[in-house]
């Protein structure tokens, strides 16, 4: 049962929602500080991952050939396609007004899409509790992106209130979006299942370390001190297992 899963789509669907309804009321003020706190917690969570790892020597290979493929295959751009692909699905049931500038409205789409739907904290969360059944990863993102989507719901709100468009187009925004989360991290999640049997104690400490990694990356994206190519370095989690392998079977021998 992926418990995460449906925590992670519940929380972001509720979010938005409660942001929708209410979040007109939150301060600017109270909006970057929420944003601050996700950042630091984002790297706490990736902090508490890294710790336990066996092999550093195999991370850091993992980190730097995931990343390069990533950069080399254009990933990030891959993702943004396909997010600008569920905009044009979305837009064709719900559209900007007239009043409203219609590329603004397609960035804040997109943004919202890779957000929620192909974050590297979400991938690394799902193959955990696809592998281990361990949904902590997914039920802490859970919290972040429920806050998220509550500000999310907030500042679309307010450029509701300011063009009159009823709030259902909120809520049925949010909805659409949550279908092919979803989807994605159902794979990722079944996936996950098949990899689990082929893995040692030791590559699956490894692998949460190199998501540890991505999650601070993430973090110092969402406070904008930098931003890290996090979609470039997913291809990373699924290196870290074969050069964890070969480095525990291979290299350490002859050291």
């Amino acid at each position: 049962m992926p418990v995460g899963i449906i925590t992670n789509v519940c929380a972001i669907f509720l979010g938005g929602i409660v942001g929708a309804l209410g979040g007109q009321k939150m301060s600017t003020e109270l909006k970057e500080g929420l944003n601050m706190t996700f950042g630091i917690a984002s790297m706490a969570m990736g902090v508490y991952a890294i710790a336990p790892l066996k092999n550093l020597a195999a991370v850091i290979f993992a980190v730097i050939i995931g990343t390069g493929i990533g950069l080399l295959c254009h990933l990030g751009k891959l993702i943004n396609r396909g997010a600008m692909a569920m905009q044009r699905l979305i837009s064709r049931f719900i559209s900007a007004p007239d009043n409203f500038e219609q590329q603004a409205f397609e960035r804040t789409m997109v943004t919202v899409i890779v957000l929620f739907c192909a974050s590297g904290t979400g991938i690394y969360g799902t193959l955990t509790e696809g592998m281990n059944g361990d949904a902590t990863i997914l039920i802490s993102k859970s919290i972040l992106d429920f806050f998220a989507a509550v500000i999310f719901g907030a500042n679309l709100g307010l450029v509701v209130s300011l063009i009159a468009i009823p709030q259902v187009i909120i809520l049925t925004i949010l909805f659409l979006i949550a279908i092919p989360q979803v989807i994605i991290l159902t794979i990722l999640f079944l996936i996950a299942h098949l990899i689990f049997p082929l893995t040692t104690p030791n590559m699956i400490l490894d692998f949460k370390a190199v998501g540890g990694i991505l999650m601070v990356a993430s973090g110092f994206r969402i406070i904008k001190v930098k931003m890290f190519p996090t979609a470039d370095m997913i291809p990373m989690m699924i290196v870290i297992m074969p050069i964890s392998w070969f480095w525990m079977q291979v290299v350490m021998p002859l050291l």
